[in-house]
């Protein structure tokens, strides 16, 4: 499996708590795009309407190639989940305060282009705070390691 998108800021900015595999209904042009890796994912984010999963926010660039044929980039995508998996994910948004989203794109060995979807939920200002601290105190210890080994 190749990835062609991955949403760094997804697991900074929320506690995710379970992931979903799930394809994406695209246009021809916006199929080639992920393709060649041209998707952001950075502030997207899945809605469920009527019944159905969308994607939404999501950045496709054009397609050189398909000219006039091209798609919206910032057009809504539907996702393609299986029904109880949909009312599952209604039942956990609405009761508890979660959202969907997007953590990354992989194109599979058959070439489908699918889309890691995660149940989150927003982390508060003082945890990030605590995460960056974290991350800057490991990377210390990481160069002072590399530094006494010469």
């Amino acid at each position: 499996m190749k990835v062609a998108a991955v949403n760094r800021k997804a697991s900074f900015n929320f506690d995710l708590v379970e992931t979903f595999e799930a394809g994406i209904a695209l246009l021809g042009s916006e199929v080639k795009s992920v393709r060649e890796g041209r998707i952001s994912l950075k502030e997207s984010f899945a809605e469920i309407k009527n019944g159905e999963a969308f994607l939404i926010g999501a950045h496709i660039s054009p397609y050189e190639a398909a000219n006039r044929f091209n798609h919206d980039p910032l057009r809504e995508r539907k996702l393609l989940l299986h029904r109880r998996e949909i009312k599952r994910l209604l039942g956990k948004i609405k009761e508890k305060g979660y959202t969907l989203v997007p953590v990354k794109v992989v194109i599979n060995d058959k070439g489908r282009v699918k889309i890691e979807v995660a149940l989150a939920k927003g982390k508060r200002l003082y945890q990030k705070k605590e995460a960056i601290k974290a991350r800057d105190i490991d990377r210390e210890v990481r160069a002072e390691l590399k530094r006494s080994r010469r």
